[in-house]
């Protein structure tokens, strides 16, 4: 297998891929660099580098938004795995899958495993969600992030507290596991992973590759209670929450009057529809070995 190495340029030093080139020389494995140059350059590389049906390992050095564009940018899912050295900011799919934050020793995960089958969220469009994909308060909030210079989760926190006051609720239905129903909520999302916004606990007992998507609908909070379920959501307790709606499904569709904004991974995508099912066990990924 081919190792490939596609580095957010613009967050990880070379110091940090020399380590990795270090590590898997170790091993007796010989990478290839790629370093993006612009937003958007990662799903492109991984394009180029899934598209000749051989047997490659594309290993990101970045955060979830790196890892998302990757994800959107692989072409051969049979031939081809995924993995992870996590130099971003938040780092919230590496916290689900247990990856750690040293260098040297995320690099070893790989350079001493091999790939597991694991679970992603396949939307209806064809985009593609590897930790947590959903539409409402969660959007607003990344939006206002963003705008005040980035992610992490102290900013993350900041932006979720000015929008939990000035959100407005608004109408959706959703289909999912043969049900149908009406809610009047602040957010619906989807998680394959367990944590958004840096440490945001939303679906505190997903898992990568048990064959389900956890789902979460929140539905309208007074000012009141919402104090009382921030609480809840910093301790991971979110689906402990009267108005909290949470179930592990195969497949769910939001429909909304008109198209709304989703995230997935972190990134913004405007006038989409959430509708996805789960691909059970459609990636190779390296996890680190249990025990």
């Amino acid at each position: 297998m081919d190792f490939h190495i596609i580095v957010n340029a613009a967050r990880t030093g070379e110091k940090k891929i020399a380590k990795v080139c270090e590590r898997f020389a170790a091993a007796g494995i010989t990478a290839a660099v790629h370093r993006t140059e612009r937003p958007g350059h990662a799903k492109l590389m991984a394009g180029e580098l899934t598209s000749e049906k051989k047997e490659r390992a594309l290993i990101v050095m970045g955060g979830d938004g790196t890892l998302h564009e990757t994800l959107n940018g692989m072409r051969d899912f049979e031939n081809c795995a995924l993995g992870l050295i996590p130099c971003g900011t938040g780092n919230d799919f590496a916290v689900a899958a247990g990856i750690p934050k040293n260098i040297a020793k995320a690099a070893d995960v790989i350079a001493r495993g091999t790939p597991s089958a694991m679970d992603y969220i396949q939307l209806a469009d064809g985009l593609k969600s590897i930790n947590a994909v959903g539409m409402g308060i969660d959007v607003d909030v990344l939006k206002r992030a963003y705008g005040r210079g980035g992610g992490g989760k102290g900013k993350y926190l900041s932006a979720l507290v000015y929008c939990l006051n000035h959100f407005e609720s608004y109408d959706f239905t959703v289909e999912y596991d043969g049900k149908k129903e009406k809610h009047y909520g602040l957010i619906a999302a989807l998680g394959n992973g367990r944590q958004i916004g840096g440490g945001i606990k939303l679906f505190p007992e997903a898992r990568l590759n048990d064959g389900y998507m956890d789902i979460l609908m929140v539905d309208y909070l007074s000012k009141f209670k919402t104090v009382f379920a921030f609480i809840k959501l910093m301790l991971g307790r979110i689906n402990a929450i009267k108005e909290v709606t949470f179930a592990r499904v195969k497949r769910a569709r939001f429909q909304t009057e008109k198209p709304c904004s989703i995230q997935a991974e972190g990134e913004i995508y405007d006038g989409r529809t959430l509708d996805a099912h789960v691909v059970e066990g459609g990636l190779k990924f390296f996890l680190p070995r249990k025990g």
